[in-house]
């Protein structure tokens, strides 16, 4: 009755684990019985590809719950059965690692991109469950693309495409390299055949021609390492065809320049023998620079842990040696799948869910159930890209993935880092926060407690889903009257593109029914959405159409819009912030980033739509250029500062002043300026560097400023430091 499974069970002799060998034998008989007249598109029966599917995961050395799922994988969805006699017949163990796979089996990931966003969410939400569950879903990706050769054409390259694009970069993610490398490579094999098979013909000639270079240099190490009496096991490779098939796309070379073709790989007993037999290969061959890698302190995210090396051998050939542990070894075979056969209790699975954090990260954030886009692109960035090692001053590794910015890594540090950095170092010397870090440098965040928090800008420039949510996060918090206004002026923009006036009440009513179909309680709620990023105006524009032709009638005319603008009225009114604004009582006023505008300068008043007025100074360029326009008439406002009111708030209240430093670059510099504007009591928002030719550079600065006369002092001041040529006010 059992013979089908002798090759299971045989497989499972051979890991010395304790198995229920009687459950799992169960298992069988009842999918068989269930399978009994169902066959697979080869002809085969279809209770194949469940003991297939369970030959793979037993050599993941897995548990006999996960055994026993892969077998019953495909009960639940393919015949009469309910998931209630799994539970009866199997525990609910197996039954929940039944269930999820029943309910990934109904994803077609190879579908639009809005569904596909959800169903790769489904997939890492049951990921974060049980990570066993997409375990056993890999092996059976695994057998399906083994035997996919028996399918037409055109399924062939759809579940090739899906399987190179998901199921291939979630084994490299999870550190599972002998299952990516298979999967890529039938991958290939589907998807362009005729380059596969010329690069493999390629390989066999190369191997063919120095068969016995590989063979020779394990023997070398060999004897070496007996004669020291280290206890090893060496195996030799050769690059995978869809390895060689990157590299010559992605870096444009040719077959014979691909250097890393021969690999030898040395598995030992402790670390201290790695490093140990990384200086005697060292001692006896030539080893190329810039080629060593250390995994081993330095690990990657996948778990894996291994010593990189590429030496050129005496007949002129270069090789690899990788250089690992015999627990290493394992880690860098099956990934975090090795860790669960180590699970013993409570302990052991948080050490393994902490290792897994880079899956709540995607499916935590609100703003990906709005965004399909963002979640695809974050998705790329933060999973299936490669990463960028870097250390924090106290030696901490961070990584992040590759392209990211300084403001990623301060994010990725802690929130709080992120909110208050006002600057940052790599390796000692101040670089500009939009800088991308390379692997190996140290980065120490800048911050200031009077730090105002993150710029909107930096949403633009940040590369991580983590650092974007964070910023957004603290938009929604902290910004909430502000993001209001930017929301409803974002929205008004595309309102006035339909071409039709409209009054107050019927944007309501516009945006209250666009709101409550996304499950946004209210209008402003829906503004500030919009306003800290979180849903982009573009995501909603078919909606806000739809909405303005059904609500805003072309026959009907409204009240023109320009009588929503501020009304002037005759009377003069104080905004509560030092202006007097002629003609408005208590307006909401803010000052303008344009031209910072100081007590003691001349300012004048610009009633904005929505914002209230903002404060310019009389000379800004902004104000010139539009003053005698006739399309601002009645925009522009006289404005004053009260001095009684200024003295009242003199003590307590600063302005933000912007001021750009010149200087010939030194180690001091920074140091200097820091320790001149602390002298002073001044209080630093920001800064940010520019390196110029001839060791010149420009220090941008954002500092705390009573009034014109105390920004006198402030350049005064700074002027006098060493190496500084020259102080202006604004940034050009």
């Amino acid at each position: 009755m059992y013979q089908p499974i002798q090759n299971l069970l045989s497989i499972l002799a051979k890991t010395e684990k304790k198995y229920d060998i009687d459950k799992i034998c169960r298992a069988y008989a009842f999918a068989a019985k269930l399978h009994e007249g169902q066959f697979r598109v080869s002809g085969d029966p279809y209770i194949s590809h469940p003991i297939a599917v369970a030959e793979i995961v037993a050599g993941l050395e897995l548990d006999t719950d996960s055994i026993c799922a892969a077998l019953l994988h495909d009960t639940v969805e393919d015949c009469d059965i309910s998931l209630d006699t799994i539970k009866e017949n199997f525990g609910s163990e197996t039954a929940f690692l039944v269930d999820g796979l029943t309910k990934l089996a109904k994803i077609p990931f190879a579908d639009k991109q809005e569904q596909q966003v959800e169903n790769l969410r489904k997939m890492f939400l049951a990921m974060s469950k049980d990570i066993r569950v997409i375990f056993i879903k890999l092996c059976d990706r695994l057998h399906n693309m083994r035997t996919l050769g028996v399918k037409e054409e055109g399924k062939r390259r759809v579940t090739a495409l899906e399987t190179m694009q998901v199921f291939a970069p979630l084994a490299h993610r999870l550190g599972m390299q002998k299952i990516k490398h298979e999967l890529e490579n039938l991958s290939l094999s589907f998807l362009d055949p005729i380059g596969y098979n010329e690069i493999y013909r390629d390989i066999e000639r190369r191997y063919g021609q120095n068969i016995g270079f590989i063979e020779k240099a394990k023997k070398q190490i060999s004897d070496k390492l007996e004669e020291m009496n280290f206890r090893f096991v060496m195996e030799g490779r050769v690059k995978t065809v869809y390895s060689v098939y990157k590299k010559m796309y992605e870096q444009n070379k040719n077959f014979d320049e691909i250097y890393d073709f021969y690999a030898l790989r040395v598995i030992t007993e402790t670390e201290l023998d790695c490093y140990t037999i990384l200086g005697i290969i060292h001692d006896m061959f030539k080893s190329i620079p810039g080629r060593f890698k250390d995994y081993i302190s330095t690990p990657k995210p996948n778990l894996y842990r291994s010593l990189h090396t590429t030496v050129i051998g005496r007949d002129g050939i270069p090789f690899e040696v990788q250089i690992r542990t015999r627990e290493m070894h394992h880690v860098a075979e099956y990934g975090i799948a090795a860790h669960w056969k180590y699970k013993t209790g409570e302990s052991s699975k948080a050490d393994i869910d902490s290792k897994l954090e880079w899956i709540s990260k995607l499916i935590e954030s609100e703003d990906y159930t709005k965004d399909p886009d963002e979640f695809l692109r974050s998705l790329k960035i933060d999973i299936f890209h490669d990463e960028t090692f870097v250390f924090t001053p106290k030696g901490d590794v961070v990584v992040l993935p590759q392209g990211s910015t300084l403001i990623d890594f301060a994010y990725a540090i802690h929130s709080a880092v992120g909110n208050k950095m006002v600057g940052a170092k790599v390796n000692g010397a101040i670089a500009p926060i939009d800088s991308v870090p390379e692997n190996g440098q140290i980065i120490e965040v800048l911050t200031s407690s009077s730090s105002k928090g993150p710029s909107r800008d930096w949403l633009k420039i940040v590369k991580t889903a983590e650092a974007r949510n964070k910023i957004r996060q603290w938009f929604k918090k902290e910004k909430r009257p502000e993001n209001i206004a930017v929301g409803k002026n974002e929205v008004d923009k595309e309102l006035r593109r339909y071409g039709r006036a409209y009054t107050e009440a019927q944007r309501q009513e516009i945006l209250y029914n666009i709101g409550s179909r996304m499950g946004i309680q209210t209008v402003d709620d829906l503004y500030n959405m919009i306003g800290y990023g979180g849903l982009s105006v573009a995501k909603i524009s078919i909606k806000l159409h739809d909405e303005f032709e059904r609500v805003v009638k072309p026959d009907v005319q409204p009240a023109p819009l320009e009588l929503e603008d501020i009304k002037v009225k005759p009377r003069t009114g104080h905004s509560g912030s030092g202006v007097i604004i002629d003609g408005q009582d208590g307006c909401a006023v803010k000052f303008a980033k344009c031209c910072n505008p100081l007590p003691g300068d001349k300012i004048i008043g610009f009633v904005t739509k929505g914002y209230g007025v903002s404060v310019h100074k009389r000379e800004c360029p902004n104000v010139t250029s539009i003053l005698d326009d006739p399309a601002y008439d009645g925009r522009f406002m006289t404005a004053h500062w009260d001095e009684e009111t200024m003295n009242s708030i003199a003590a307590r209240q600063t302005y933000e002043a912007y001021i750009q430093i010149r200087a010939e670059n030194s180690l001091k510099l920074l140091a200097d300026i820091t320790a001149a504007l602390a002298d002073m009591r001044v209080a630093l928002h920001s800064i940010n560097t520019q390196n110029k030719p001839d060791n010149l550079i420009v220090i941008n600065l954002v500092v705390g400023c009573k009034n014109i006369e105390h920004y006198h002092s402030i350049v005064a001041r700074l002027k006098s430091v060493p190496n500084v040529e020259d102080v202006v006010r604004g940034y050009t």
